[in-house]
């Protein structure tokens, strides 16, 4: 029965069967699960306005009004993922959707939102805000860039050791929360991870898969290209880019990316190379199909499988880069992030373990988090290991 059972399971349930067929890639994949949480709305979990109040029988909800073009964006880009993912539609008309949703969204918010240019956290803590009927405030009622001037905050202070204002984990040089910026700077990891690996998949799927299926010439000047980008110091170029240009997270994503796709041009190039020769491919030519849907929808889903692998450790080293120069003091300057932290840490005449230990442990912990799903991947494609899991049962 469990044989008959397993016969009519398809190969992508397989895989992810197998993939999650561990403890350690389960707690991988909460930890990630618990970062996207926590950078979907992070405006709701760490802030120094109100979520919900009401004064005088008037209720309000402060929080959206300075709700920010990057905090409407990052919400309508998680509903409309959750959105398509139940759509009836292949997983290329998904992504598309999806794509192109994304793009609707950016436009639609930078022309709706337009939040106040200056916030001032500590009006927020005057009788307008705090002498009300009733109000609830987000579990952490600190915003990253609020330090607490007003209330006496001059620096650094361990976790739970402030009078009168519980900071779980101590603030930072400048008074802000350590915990609320950990929670925003999630943000960032994140996006950079994706963004730069989203761009160097697209690339490298377009450049390994032409040299796949066409082989000869193509192929020939396709790898001469990839060893080019390969030799290509992805982060000295960033060091040059943010000397000559400034610091901007979306040049950090778009460079990650532009360096990154050689790798995954050269997995699509092999698994192209084995199926172009395959009977659905040449009746897919026979019928006079153009080279995109060949390509991209009859090849590319039954040679995907690799590339997942690859993505998830290229998420893991583009987090890595971010974090690199934001630790040298090169990264973005306007939002929080683990390496600026780091940073911090260092540069401080006093070792505080608190600056030190809780954003080391996250890009630590993610880091690790992407490797353990990569190599869970690994496995789950491995004939080998597929064989061996055929001996046991």
């Amino acid at each position: 029965m469990i044989k008959q059972a397993n016969s009519r399971e398809s190969y992508g349930a397989r895989i992810w069967r197998k993939t999650l067929n561990g403890i350690g890639v389960k707690a991988g994949f909460a930890w990630i699960v618990l970062l996207i949480f926590a950078a979907v709305f992070a405006p709701f979990l760490a802030n120094s306005m109100p979520l919900l109040m009401s004064k005088n029988g008037v209720i309000s909800a402060p929080v959206l009004r300075y709700l920010s073009v990057e905090d409407v964006w990052v919400l309508v880009s998680f509903l409309m993922a959750l959105i398509v993912k139940r759509l009836p539609f292949g997983l290329g008309e998904r992504i598309w959707l999806f794509i192109a949703g994304i793009l609707m969204a950016a436009l639609v918010v930078n022309s709706l939102v337009k939040p106040p240019v200056l916030v001032i956290y500590d009006d927020f803590r005057t009788p307008a805000f705090t002498e009300v009927d009733w109000r609830i405030m987000p579990p952490i009622p600190y915003a990253p860039t609020d330090y607490l001037r007003d209330l006496g905050s001059k620096g650094l202070e361990a976790p739970f050791q402030t009078q009168g204002h519980l900071h779980w984990m101590g603030t930072e040089e400048n008074g802000a929360d350590v915990l609320s910026r950990m929670i925003h700077a999630c943000r960032i990891a994140l996006s950079i991870g994706l963004i730069a690996s989203g761009i160097a998949l697209f690339i490298g799927i377009i450049v390994g898969g032409l040299m796949g299926y066409f082989s000869g010439i193509v192929d020939m000047l396709g790898m001469r290209l990839v060893e080019i980008f390969e030799d290509i110091p992805t982060l000295f170029l960033l060091l040059t880019f943010v000397a000559f240009f400034g610091r901007s997270l979306y040049m950090m994503m778009v460079i990650i990316g532009v360096t990154g796709w050689s790798g995954y041009a050269r997995f699509v190039r092999t698994e192209f190379l084995k199926l172009r020769k395959q009977d659905y491919v040449q009746a897919a030519v026979a019928s006079g199909l153009p080279l995109s849907s060949i390509l991209f929808r009859h090849m590319l889903p039954n040679g995907v499988a690799p590339l997942l692998v690859s993505v998830s450790f290229g998420i893991a080293g583009a987090i890595l880069a971010e974090a690199t120069l934001s630790f040298l003091g090169l990264g973005v300057v306007d939002a929080p992030s683990w390496g600026q932290m780091l940073d911090q840490a260092v540069k401080s005449s006093n070792f505080n373990w608190w600056m030190a230990l809780f954003p080391g442990g996250a890009i630590f912990l993610t880091v690790f988090a992407y490797n353990l799903i990569g190599e869970a991947f690994r496995d789950a494609i491995d004939p080998k290991m597929a064989g061996k899991e055929g001996e046991g049962a």
